[in-house]
């Protein structure tokens, strides 16, 4: 990784098993837009450690109304 301002494009090598999750959401997702499943993932990432900061929690809530927090 080169410019990790995001001003210009960079290139990145995935070790096998960062490159197989990408594929098995690419598969989920039902497209070959691998860059913005990135794009998605890192999102939510960056959401979650914002919200960190910030004091907060970030939780996901399934069908049922359970509530998972995301921690790293």
């Amino acid at each position: 990784m080169s410019d990790p301002r995001g001003r210009a494009p960079v290139s990145i090598e995935l070790n096998p098993t960062l490159a197989e999750l990408l594929a098995r959401l690419c598969v989920e997702l039902d497209t070959e837009d691998h860059l913005g499943v990135m794009s998605r993932a890192l999102g939510l990432f960056d959401l979650a450690q914002r919200t960190r900061r910030t004091g907060g929690r970030l939780c996901f809530v399934n069908e049922r109304g359970e509530a998972a927090e995301v921690v790293f």
